[in-house]
């Protein structure tokens, strides 16, 4: 696709929001193809479509205010223009009369002149009338903190006096994590390159191949990116190896493996001495896996291939599995806010079924004496606890293995450890490690 010049980025915006929000497509498959012929433009595109998914919620509501009557189907990437608009008179810096005129000219790049005053209109009406409407949306958690009602409601019975917290914490721009490769060298030698390449950053405190960066980079600007000195990776996620942990030559199954991060981390913890099957249905996702293994100068079997029936042929193959099931993703909406508009409320039961036939057939592959890490980037009990409490209430051979007391003192759950998002500058992250018996 070529590159699209400077004009185009609030109708390509829009375009990309409708995507999202009327099609169902996530924001990585939509974001992917559109480049600018500057890359500021392109960050400036990502950032528009981001923000309005984050806040689409509430910015929907502040639209439909000033819309006498909704659009056609047809012309809902005009309402996705509006929801940009008010994105940028909202939350961005860009001042408030460059962001209606810029986004009234793109009625033009979207070929509808037609709505050149309907759009000026709404956003100039919420210009002035910001405060008073800004108090009211205020007033309700699902506008105030454009999030959908029925996650709202998951959360309220388990997380009661901290939804609030949770909810705004889910808000906020996530910070870019890197993860050291200590098989070629310390965090600390690392973190001395990072120095002197003015990056300024934090050395997390929980994680210990963990370094928060204080501005994301291009990856290009890290020290050593390219000769596997680091790789990027949230610090909730660097954990599962840590707490893993095999030993050196055991046989190891990373079962929903893409796109490789933990898969990697194993590998690099125990300077490559694993058997590992690294399991994703999706071939181009397992590409990528291949591609961080070449980068990292790792190896491991990678299988394009359904983890369930993978498992299924491999009774009592493995000394330790890491298990991160496909779940809600309501833990790094931070990171992927299209969630909010992607995930519904019956989806859940459905993720929930699937994890339970995923950990059933995990046990199954695993070695009497084997380890399992359960894992999950959800804050939902459904899908963390209250899974595995049913799990060992019908095993008899399971035992439920102690986390460090670190993670039990910021865990928000008794069984296994439930972070929140932003808690120590972490996604939101379950993890409980079960052994099986001999």
């Amino acid at each position: 696709m070529k590159p699209f010049n400077a004009q185009h980025i609030r109708s390509q915006a829009a375009k990309a929001l409708h995507h999202i929000a009327f099609e169902g497509q996530s924001a990585s498959d939509t974001l992917a193809p559109t480049q600018f012929e500057n890359p500021n433009d392109t960050s400036l595109f990502k950032a528009l479509v981001l923000g309005s998914c984050r806040y689409f919620i509430r910015l929907e509501a502040i639209a439909k205010r000033f819309l006498r009557k909704p659009f056609k189907p047809k012309d809902n990437d005009l309402f996705c223009l509006v929801v940009i608009g008010l994105y940028q008179l909202e939350y961005s810096r860009v001042p408030d009369h460059a962001a209606i005129s810029e986004t009234v000219n793109a009625c033009r790049e979207l070929k509808k002149e037609w709505a050149t005053k309907l759009v000026n209109g709404v956003l100039r009406n919420f210009s002035r009338q910001k405060e008073t409407i800004t108090n009211e949306l205020d007033q309700n958690w699902d506008t105030k903190f454009a999030t959908p009602d029925w996650l709202i409601n998951r959360l309220k019975p388990n997380y009661k006096g901290q939804v609030d917290n949770i909810l705004e914490a889910s808000n906020l721009q996530a910070p870019m994590t890197l993860r050291v490769n200590l098989s070629k060298t310390t965090r600390d030698d690392y973190a001395a390159l990072l120095d002197q390449a003015e990056i300024s950053f934090r050395l997390h405190d929980l994680v210990p191949t963990a370094i928060v960066l204080d501005k994301p980079v291009n990856v290009e600007q890290l020290p050593g990116f390219e000769e596997g000195l680091c790789s990027v990776q949230d610090a909730a996620a660097q954990l599962a190896a840590q707490l893993l942990n095999p030993k050196s030559g055991s046989k190891v199954l990373d079962a929903c493996a893409a796109p490789g991060g933990k898969t990697a981390h194993l590998l690099e913890q125990s300077h490559n001495q694993l058997e590992l099957d690294a399991v994703d249905i999706d071939p181009e996702r397992c590409f990528r896996i291949q591609e961080n293994m070449e980068r990292l100068e790792l190896s491991a079997e990678i299988h394009a291939e359904d983890a369930l029936s993978f498992m299924q042929k491999k009774a009592n193959a493995y000394d330790a599995i890491l298990l991160d099931v496909p779940c809600s993703a309501t833990g790094v909406i931070r990171r992927h806010p299209d969630i909010k508009l992607l995930r519904r409320d019956e989806d859940i039961d459905e993720l929930a079924q699937i994890q339970q036939q995923l950990l059933a057939a995990a046990w199954d592959a695993l070695k009497p004496g084997g380890k399992l890490l359960y894992a999950t980037c959800s804050i939902l009990f459904e899908e963390n606890s209250n899974q595995i409490q049913k799990f060992i209430d019908n095993q008899d051979s399971v035992e439920v293995i102690p986390l460090p007391s670190n993670l039990i003192a910021i865990s928000h759950s008794e069984l296994g450890c439930q972070i929140l998002p932003s808690t120590n500058n972490m996604d939101g992250f379950y993890y409980a490690l079960l052994q099986k018996q001999s």
